[in-house]
């Protein structure tokens, strides 16, 4: 009897220090992830545009894989974040409801964190809405388009547009971001360029490496 009363009470007191042990753990975790939380600055940080209706974080085509890539490619630490807008066709202001997001983000980002630096990727209708807030005169020449304020635009480390309508219609970046911008068209493409496979449109995995590399050598 006293062995089994013995054996009780060092199970329960095996018990609450398994349980102290999981709060301190817990504890320690919740602290950690509030540092994170407080701690947004990383060294780069991508802003992806998605195209139209793509699904995914940043988008399944070009977004989420790319940054998968660039932060293989990367020699810091990074961040990302997805343009908040419609990306529909349908919506009339789906462009200019882009470039206000993209801009309201760049504007407090770039204050919050004095030492970041930007990639910006824009994927189909997301080029388009990159080109307004970069000033391409055939997009930030129509109505509710948000530009990029002159402050910011030197923390702009490379620009990358992927199936890019404006490759087509022959309007390139204002010349300020020309040297670090890559636009990438597939073979085929019928947005960014005069073919007619429309599955080209969403072949992109050719140019992730090549566009990761680009932007790490202009961090």
């Amino acid at each position: 009897m006293e062995n089994r009363k013995t054996f009780r009470f060092e199970t329960s007191r095996l018990v609450r220090a398994f349980a102290l042990a999981m709060f301190c753990a817990g504890l320690g975790a919740a602290q950690l992830g509030a540092q994170a939380w407080a701690n947004p600055c990383t060294a780069v940080e991508l802003v992806a545009a998605r195209g139209t209706e793509e699904p995914g974080w940043l988008g399944s085509a070009v977004g989420d894989p790319l940054y998968g890539t660039l932060r293989q490619a990367l020699p810091v630490d990074s961040s990302a974040y997805a343009v908040n807008y419609p990306a529909n066709l349908m919506v009339p202001t789906s462009i200019s409801d882009g470039t206000r997001d993209l801009v309201a983000h760049l504007e407090h980002q770039a204050a919050m964190c004095p030492g970041q630096r930007f990639v910006l990727v824009g994927y189909s209708q997301g080029a388009l809405v990159v080109h307004g807030v970069l000033g391409t005169g055939n997009v930030s020449s129509v109505g509710g388009i948000h530009r990029l304020p002159a402050w910011v635009e030197p923390r702009i480390a490379a620009v990358l547009l992927f199936g890019d309508p404006n490759h087509l219609a022959g309007w390139g970046v204002p010349g300020e971001y020309g040297w670090r911008t890559g636009n990438y068209c597939a073979a085929g493409d019928p947005i960014c360029g005069a073919g007619v496979d429309w599955f080209a449109h969403s072949a992109y995995g050719w140019a992730l490496w090549p566009a990761a590399s680009f932007a790490a050598a202009r961090i």
